[in-house]
């Protein structure tokens, strides 16, 4: 990684139309706290609990778990079937929607066997990020997103900012403090991050094709694309390299 030697001040994008794009400040969700040693006890627990669960598949099994095995039950989560789940094993948007590719203007070089490709953004994990690759602190680099022309319709964009697979990598990597949202190549929105691990998402009104009524997709729709600008970015404590943990969307037309 390009080690930072001199802490400089906030980069500010020299690109004049964001001025006159929308700006948008986010909606906070919880906080992403993860960590090595949570995914250890994740997995530790995880199997005391698919053991207590195995118990109770029996006739009368619940019965015989001693007190203190009825009180870990009670605790047991079969939500997420990875510490580093983003969505976890419930239905969402993604049963029907998605289905994209993720490309970027630069990566990264994989550093100890760890990659940093556009993928990464994408791939609903909190241990992965996409991680820009350009000198400096990557002002300009895209992420773009392609659907194809019968995806379900997005309504939301969530955005879990830096590297967040801990506080350390969190921490010594630059953040995103603006990003330029283009919808099929077009500035179309300037969202606002905070300098946060919280999940930060932004509302809108349904992006896409609207397939519901389309009898030949073929012909009546195109493929189209989400593409986030870097403009603006908290710089990290160690690193220039700016990472976004993940984008990804909620919507409609799935169910």
């Amino acid at each position: 990684m390009r080690t930072l030697f001199a802490l400089p001040l906030l980069l500010v994008s020299l690109v004049s139309y964001s001025q006159k794009v929308p700006e948008m400040q986010p909606a906070l969700g919880h906080l992403v706290e993860k960590s090595t040693a949570g995914e250890a006890e994740f997995i530790r627990k995880q199997r005391t609990c698919e053991e207590l669960w195995r118990k109770t598949s029996y006739q009368g099994g619940h019965e015989k778990l001693s007190v203190n095995e009825k009180k870990v039950l009670a605790t047991c989560d079969e939500e997420f079937e990875s510490y580093w789940d983003i969505l976890g094993v419930g239905c969402s948007w993604y049963c029907g929607g998605g289905q994209d590719t993720t490309t970027a203007t630069s990566v990264l070089k994989p550093v100890n066997g760890t990659n940093y490709s556009a993928s990464n953004a994408h791939d609903l994990s909190y241990k992965t990020a996409w991680i820009e690759g350009a000198e400096g602190y990557g002002i300009g680099e895209k992420l773009t997103y392609h659907f194809p022309a019968d995806n379900p319709r997005i309504t939301k964009v969530i955005v879990v900012n830096g590297y967040v697979k801990s506080d350390q990598a969190w921490k010594d990597n630059t953040r995103v403090k603006k990003l330029m949202m283009y919808l099929n190549g077009k500035p179309f929105r300037v969202l606002n991050l905070q300098d946060t691990k919280k999940k930060q998402s932004f509302s809108f009104s349904p992006l896409g094709n609207d397939n519901t009524q389309a009898k030949s997709l073929s012909k009546k729709h195109t493929p189209w694309t989400l593409t986030f600008e870097i403009l603006e970015v908290y710089p990290g404590a160690e690193y220039k390299d700016t990472a976004i943990t993940e984008i990804y969307f909620d919507g409609i037309d799935v169910h």
